[in-house]
């Protein structure tokens, strides 16, 4: 599991980087945070908790996105993927619902948001940083740092059910 966590932590490194540089990230970055996260689960819980997680937190972005595709459409009279949020924002929170138990991951979910929004005022004015927000990245960053805390302090606490 250590070399999982360690895994993860680079490659969520590596999607800040990306994302943050270029707005550009390789899309199969995605799916092996998943199954990473998949596998450090699976190491501490029972298969059924954890489809059971899964689900409810898919249930979760599912509801999330479909209200910000009901605001954006409605309220904004933009199109939703590009002008909205982007295809690999998606794509990130989807392959997040394996990574943790569900009160873990709505609670990590709503900190890894205000934690990029503070992240993209601070280098808004410091940086030329462009005028959309590299939500995956700076959440990637978020959930690195989350993850190296669990690999410090030998925690397994966001993976309990």
């Amino acid at each position: 599991m250590f070399v999982f966590k360690i895994l993860i932590i680079f490659i969520f490194g590596f999607i800040f980087w990306q994302d943050f540089e270029d707005r550009l990230v390789f899309w199969f970055l995605y799916p092996i945070v998943g199954i990473i996260g998949f596998l450090i689960q699976i190491a501490l819980l029972p298969i059924s908790i954890l489809l059971i997680n899964t689900l409810i937190n898919l249930v979760l972005i599912l509801t999330i996105s479909l209200i910000l595709f009901v605001y954006t459409k409605i309220i904004l009279k933009k199109k939703f993927v590009d002008e909205s949020i982007g295809i690999g924002d998606l794509l990130f929170f989807v392959f997040l619902c394996f990574c943790f138990s569900s009160i873990s991951f709505i609670v990590l979910f709503v900190f890894s948001l205000l934690f990029s929004l503070l992240l993209h005022f601070i280098f808004k004015n410091k940086y030329t940083v462009k005028e959309n927000l590299p939500l995956a990245g700076y959440m990637s960053l978020f959930f690195a740092i989350v993850y190296a805390f669990s690999l410090l302090n030998y925690s397994n606490i966001m993976f309990a059910y």
